[in-house]
């Protein structure tokens, strides 16, 4: 089973959708995701879409990147700039790649549904790319 880490900042919307879509859809793969300076609680609109598309599960919550850091991973992930600046330094080397996407939160709806399938249609064939 390989790891990925989902990198973002605040962990409540695109982290969160990124962790989900990857262990919905690709097998042998786990993911987990955390935030740099994270919001401690899950965008509503994020989780709806997730509820919606039947990728939901209760154990994603938003979690700071010092929840998971001592944790082995074989990839993170940053999907937004401000995570890829301030990505912290692993305690054993790890790959890391920056794909980013748009921030949904704050606007209505239709940007979430946009979110999840940019998500779903780029960074999914890239993770499996990457981990093959």
């Amino acid at each position: 089973m390989k790891r990925v880490l989902i990198l973002c900042t605040g962990n409540s919307c695109r982290s969160i959708i990124a962790e989900a879509l990857i262990n919905r859809y690709l097998p042998n793969i786990e993911a987990k995701s955390s935030g740099v300076d994270a919001k401690k609680e899950v965008n509503p609109n994020a989780k709806k879409i997730l509820i919606e598309k039947g990728c939901w599960d209760n154990r994603y919550y938003s979690k700071d990147i010092k929840e998971v850091i001592d944790e082995d991973f074989d990839l993170v992930v940053s999907v937004c700039d401000n995570a890829n600046k301030n990505c912290p330094s692993f305690p054993k080397p790890i790959k890391h790649i920056h794909i980013p996407f748009k921030d949904p939160d704050g606007k209505d709806y239709n940007e979430f549904i946009k979110t999840f399938n940019e998500i779903k249609n780029k960074l999914l064939p890239i993770i499996e790319k990457e981990l093959a």
